[in-house]
């Protein structure tokens, strides 16, 4: 974080001096109660119900609270603490907010998309990391409580920032985007997901669009082309630049001649009237649009596409995305439990539609959450999805992946089926079927570290 004078921020804020002393300055910024206080010199936000242990505070101090509490209750602030008081905490907070953000004239990339936003993100940060110092979210850590600390951790040696934005319910997106005003935004894709906190497809289409205003005025738009959902969300309005990727004809960043490679994919990328040969780590169609959208984004950013392409090579992909390993008996491991939803499992099938072939493929696939009163619906269709391909054994576990089982059956699928509550019994099953001529890709959710383990285990480590 920049340093801020406690004077400026008190008279930015046009707060009262409770307590304490304004002659230093904050390095750290949180909201009391929702982020862990670790760090001396650190303004935090506390709402007039939180509750608050004065000690804590002042054994970090010096310490800056800024509160809307009573004036009574305030002075009980300790020696090492000084204290602002405001009128309204949500004011005082946002007019923060919007101050800290207005420092930085920097390229600001924010994501989201069913899909490959955290591997995107990663990209993108690889990518110009070797020039700039490069602010980013971490992982796969998007809730938007994360984002004061992120945008706080912008200083002025910061060239350039990348966010994922969270999204469990309508206006997730909206607030991140009121914090990071990126001058980028991406979609990467619009599948299924979180349907409990959207109701409907429709509902996720609009919550997901909700980036479209939040990007800053004369900003950058970049979505995945060819994605059917994505044509659903309304651009009508957006007043910015417009960048279509994909593989069809239209695309202003447009990959053809796609190929399985050694680690990785190959294809020919068109910009315009230019071509390049572009080569990116990790397998499948997915990837190749993962690719497409960093080099645009750190094209707009002020780098050229020969350097994005040069650095996009050296790219580790991310571990459980489609990860391969040796696992029992030689066989081949693709430890996918990262993340699951429908357009994942089916980005993961088409993997190994070509990966897959020659060999007897394993499919180990766990609940699929967050998808409300549609459960049923979309695990069915998974189950249709494995039903059209040569699949040697299914194993299901988890009450939800039950229905996946089901519809493979019901489809006439050739693979043994399996049905597990849990992962209890199923390496025991699964271990007599292994050899070097077996592929086993596990799906399961994020959450589950039994999955997680479970794909631990079968990996000859």
């Amino acid at each position: 974080m920049q340093n801020i004078s406690v004077k400026d921020i008190r008279k930015l804020l046009q707060g009262e001096l409770v307590n304490g002393s304004e002659n230093w300055s904050v390095k750290h910024a949180i909201y009391y109660n929702r982020h862990d206080l670790t760090h001396s010199n650190t303004l935090m936000f506390v709402n007039r119900n939180d509750a608050i242990n004065w000690k804590e505070i002042d054994s970090k101090g010096p310490s800056l609270v800024i509160s809307n509490k009573s004036s009574s209750e305030l002075k009980n602030a300790l020696d090492n603490t000084t204290v602002i008081q405001v009128k309204s905490i949500v004011q005082a907070y946002w007019k923060f907010i919007e101050y800290y953000r207005g420092l930085f004239q920097i390229p600001v990339v924010a994501l989201t998309g069913t899909c490959g936003k955290t591997t995107t993100k990663e990209m993108i940060k690889h990518i110009a990391s070797k020039d700039w110092n490069v602010q980013a979210s971490v992982s796969s850590k998007n809730e938007p409580r994360q984002s004061l600390p992120y945008l706080t951790g912008i200083d002025e040696t910061t060239k350039a920032a990348v966010f994922e934005l969270g999204l469990g319910n309508t206006g997730n997106i909206k607030h991140q985007c009121m914090i990071y005003q990126p001058t980028i935004g991406i979609i990467t894709n619009i599948g299924v997901h979180h349907l409990d906190g959207c109701k409907n497809l429709e509902g996720y289409i609009k919550a997901k669009a909700e980036i479209v205003e939040g990007i800053s005025q004369g900003g950058t738009l970049i979505i995945n082309g060819d994605d059917e959902n994505t044509k659903k969300v309304p651009l009508q309005s957006f007043k910015g630049k417009i960048i279509k990727i994909g593989v069809q004809q239209k695309a202003d960043y447009r990959a053809s001649k796609i190929q399985f490679t050694k680690n990785g994919m190959k294809f020919v990328l068109q910009v315009a009237d230019e071509k390049y040969s572009v080569f990116v780590p990790g397998y499948g169609e997915h990837q190749v649009y993962n690719a497409l959208a960093a080099i645009a984004a750190v094209k707009e950013m002020g780098m050229t596409i020969k350097n994005a392409i040069s650095r996009l090579k050296t790219y580790k992909p991310m571990a459980r995305h489609l990860e391969f390993s040796t696992g029992i008996g030689e066989c081949t491991i693709v430890d996918d439990t990262w993340t699951n939803n429908p357009t994942s499992v089916e980005a993961a099938l088409k993997v190994l539609d070509t990966i897959g072939k020659e060999k007897k493929v394993i499919l180990v696939l766990g609940d699929i959450k967050r998808l409300g009163n549609f459960e049923a619906k979309y695990h069915r269709e998974i189950g249709s999805m494995v039903a059209e391909r040569n699949i040697h054994t299914l194993i299901t576990i988890g009450k939800r992946a039950e229905d996946i089982a089901k519809q493979a059956k019901e489809d006439g699928t050739n693979a043994e089926v399996l049905i597990f509550k849990d992962v209890t019994g199923v390496l025991d099953v699964l271990k007599p079927k292994l050899d070097s001529d077996t592929i086993v890709l596990i799906k399961g959710p994020m959450s589950s570290r039994s999955m997680i383990e479970f794909a631990n285990n079968l990996k000859d480590i």
